[in-house]
């Protein structure tokens, strides 16, 4: 009997050192907001760990080695979807906007299976009574919904109005990245400074949000030209506000 009792602790203490270190070699988003695909892999090291210390006739490396295999994949698959957005489109989803400027997306909704009670559960969660007083209410894809409020947006538009000036001087680009202003936009493109449209990402372009905003490629190269880069592969991140600033990031050196 005491011998059964410190078996089941010593297995105990032993998944949870190994799944303690497989949290930690995942990394911090882990133990974040986490995606479909880290909430899968997390899920099924747990199941495994749970069959491993209820069965203690069985080796304990039936269960290290599958969930040593599960960290591998989680550890490659992070590492090529760092440069590789297609695949984290593929793994994560795409965020989606359920409220834009107080009109709700029903039909965006209904492909994310969210219904009404959820939504209005979430806004009353944040303060809000109705979506008429939302700019942009997003379903993240770690199934946070983030909102956005008209006045938020407004205030902050009158409030960086008036130092709108000297802001374009102190904010310019260095070495890692900058922000240039003087680019016109169509005004019910970009309507919030908190939500920039991405038009580089990890070196490629993104045409859709170009075409978005009403600009071309050239027109592009221009803008980062003016920041010091020659290529668009050179570019780590790109985007642009709904003052027209453009920030710039370089890829690092690798």
């Amino acid at each position: 009997m005491f011998q059964h009792i410190t078996t089941h602790i010593f297995l105990t203490v032993l998944m949870y050192i190994f799944i303690f270190l497989s949290m930690r070699i995942m990394g911090k988003r882990e133990i974040g907001k986490l995606s479909v695909f880290d909430l899968t892999i997390s899920i099924m090291i747990a199941e495994i760990a749970v069959f491993i210390i209820e069965d203690i006739e069985r080796p304990v490396y039936d269960g290290i080695v599958p969930m040593a295999t599960l960290v591998l994949i989680q550890v490659l698959v992070a590492q090529i979807s760092l440069k590789n957005r297609k695949l984290r489109l593929l793994i994560d989803g795409k965020p989606s906007v359920l409220i834009s400027d107080g009109k709700i997306h029903r039909g965006e909704m209904r492909r994310q299976r969210y219904n009404l009670d959820d939504l209005l559960l979430q806004l009353r969660g944040q303060n809000i009574d109705s979506p008429a007083d939302v700019e942009f209410a997003i379903l993240e894809t770690s199934g946070q919904l983030t909102v956005i409020e008209k006045n938020k947006g407004t205030s902050s538009s009158n409030q960086s109005g008036n130092s709108s000036s000297n802001a374009e001087h102190n904010e310019q680009g260095n070495s890692g990245g900058g922000s240039s202003g003087g680019v016109k936009l169509p005004k019910h493109k970009i309507r919030y400074e908190g939500l920039p449209i991405p038009l580089i990402m990890d070196g490629k372009v993104q045409d859709t949000n170009l075409e978005l905003i009403g600009k071309t490629r050239f027109w592009l190269r221009t803008q980062i030209r003016q920041k010091g880069v020659s290529d668009f592969r050179d570019v780590f991140l790109c985007s642009i506000d709904h003052k027209g600033k453009i920030y710039v990031d370089r890829q690092r050196s690798r």
